[in-house]
C-alpha cells in the first residue's frame, strides 16, 4: 500500500477522526474494516439496507485519503467492456482522415494506442499515478451479472488488466477497492473470500441524532430527537423503502427550511413526502397514525 496511507492514517483512531471531521460518524465495527482495508490492503464489502450509508463511506474515505473517488455504478447486463476502457472511435476517424489529407501511412499501433483510449472506472482507478491511491466503489455488485462478478475476481486479484492491442496494464499504486451490495441476490463465495466483510445496519437513534445534527447545522436536539423516533417508527411497518440516512436529513432539512420547532402531527403530515417516497407507504404511515408517529417527540 501506498506510504501516503500509513502516514495520513498510522491507526484506527487517526481514521475516526478524519470521518468524523467530515460528519461521517461510523461505528467501531465500520471504522476497524475501513482501516484494515486501507492498511492490508485488501477490498472491503459492505452490505446493509439501501440508505444506511454504504456509497457515503465510500466518499468519505476518498475526502479523509484527498483521493479521487471512481465509481462503477453496477446495472443488469454491465459488461467489462463498459467498466475497463472503450476506443475513441470518433477521434480515431479523424486521425484516418487527417493522415489521408497529409499523405501519412497510419499503422495500426498508431490508431489504437493510449491516445485513443477512453479509460472508463476501472482501469482509471488502476492508472491513477498517485501519490494516494484511488478510492474505486463499485456500487451494487448484487445487480451485476455473474460474468462480470468473475472479471471483477481477476481484477482485484491482480490489480492488473490486460488490453490486447497495448498489453498488461499494472496499477503502480493499487486502488482502495470498495464494493457495496443490497443483497438482492447471493453473490460467489470466491469473491467474498477475496474480501473483508462489514455489515451496516440502520444506526440507533443516539447515532442518527448526532448525524443528522452534524448534517444540518443549527437543528436543535429536540427536533432531531423527534425525527429519529419517528423514523425508528417508520421502519417498523411493512414499507416497500424505509427511510434511510440521506431521506432522515431531507426531512430535518425540509423542516429547518420551514421553520418548524418541534414536531407535530401537521407538519409531519405536510412533510411526509421528504422522508417516504411511494404514495403506499405515506398511506401506511397516515392510516396508523401521524399522532402515533410523532409520539410526543419522545423516541
Amino acid at each position: 500500500m501506498s506510504g501516503h496511507v500509513e502516514r495520513c492514517l498510522p491507526d484506527v483512531e487517526s481514521l475516526r477522526a478524519g470521518l468524523g471531521a467530515l460528519g461521517y460518524l461510523a461505528d467501531d465495527g465500520l471504522v476497524t474494516a475501513l482501516f484494515l482495508a486501507l492498511r492490508l490492503p485488501q477490498p472491503l464489502l459492505l452490505e446493509g439496507e439501501a440508505g444506511v450509508g454504504k456509497t457515503e463511506a465510500a466518499k468519505a474515505v476518498a475526502a479523509v485519503l484527498g483521493s479521487p473517488l471512481i465509481r462503477l455504478q453496477c446495472y443488469d447486463g454491465l459488461d467489462a467492456a463498459e467498466a475497463l476502457y472503450e476506443w475513441n472511435y470518433p477521434r480515431q476517424l479523424l486521425g484516418i482522415r487527417l493522415a489521408e489529407s497529409r499523405h501519412e501511412q497510419l499503422t495500426e499501433a498508431d490508431l489504437f494506442s493510449e491516445d485513443y483510449l477512453l479509460r472508463r472506472p476501472v482501469l482509471a482507478a488502476l492508472t491513477h499515478p498517485g501519490p494516494a491511491p484511488a478510492v474505486l466503489l463499485i456500487d451494487e455488485i448484487d445487480r451485476a451479472d455473474d460474468d462480470f462478478e468473475a472479471f471483477l475476481l481477476e481484477v482485484l486479484a491482480e490489480a492488473a488488466v490486460t488490453i490486447p492491442e497495448i498489453g498488461t496494464v499494472r496499477a503502480t499504486v493499487p486502488p482502495v477497492v470498495l464494493l457495496t451490495s443490497n443483497r438482492t441476490r447471493d453473490l460467489h463465495d470466491a469473491l467474498k473470500r477475496r474480501c473483508l466483510y462489514h455489515w451496516i445496519d440502520y444506526p440507533d437513534t443516539e447515532r442518527l441524532v448526532e448525524i443528522v445534527r452534524g448534517r444540518v447545522p443549527g437543528t436543535s436536539r429536540e427536533l432531531a430527537v423527534s425525527v429519529a423516533g419517528a423514523v425508528r417508527r417508520l421502519r417498523t411497518l411493512e414499507l416497500q423503502k424505509a427511510p434511510g440516512i440521506a431521506e432522515t436529513i431531507d426531512w430535518i432539512s425540509a423542516l429547518r427550511l420551514l421553520g418548524v420547532p418541534r414536531l407535530d402531527a401537521d407538519i409531519t403530515g405536510s412533510t411526509l413526502g421528504s422522508l417516504l417516497k411511494y404514495r403506499d407507504d405515506q398511506e401506511l404511515a397516515r392510516d396508523r397514525g401521524l399522532d402515533w408517529l410523532v409520539a410526543g417527540g419522545q423516541p
